[in-house]
């Protein structure tokens, strides 16, 4: 996996390091959206192997952010995890049905983020 490219979209500084950090560490290039608007030009350029979304962003939802990057050819097979404090009962259903590949949990534990990304880097032969 080392050498894959993840765009991270987060508006929060601090958990904006944390995922830079952690994933620098393990060998993973990262590109860094704080808007799902600047996340979709991103992604169109670049093609990162996976995409780490907040569901929470200032300008749109993780949802539609998610809806306009399946909506274009070029981002629309990019694996998308989303990021989330919302982890109650039915969550994950929910975030599955609006066609995120996955999720990540608030607060961030290190060994599940790393083992999420990885098995979703890994899906798209990284």
């Amino acid at each position: 996996m080392a050498g894959e490219q993840i765009l991270v979209i987060e508006d929060n500084d601090n958990n904006m390091k944390l995922f830079r950090d952690v994933l620098r560490a393990t060998g993973y290039r990262t590109l860094e959206a704080s808007t799902g608007g600047q996340a979709l030009v991103l992604a169109a350029r670049h093609g990162p192997a996976l995409v780490l979304m907040d569901i929470r962003l200032p300008d749109m939802s993780g949802f539609e952010a998610l809806s306009r990057l399946r909506m274009d050819a070029r981002t629309a097979s990019i694996p998308v995890l989303a990021v989330t404090a919302q982890a109650m009962k039915g969550d994950r259903e929910r975030l599955e049905e609006a066609g995120f590949d996955g999720y990540v949990s608030k607060p961030v534990d290190i060994d599940e983020l790393l083992t999420t990304v990885e098995q979703h880097c890994r899906g798209r032969g990284g």
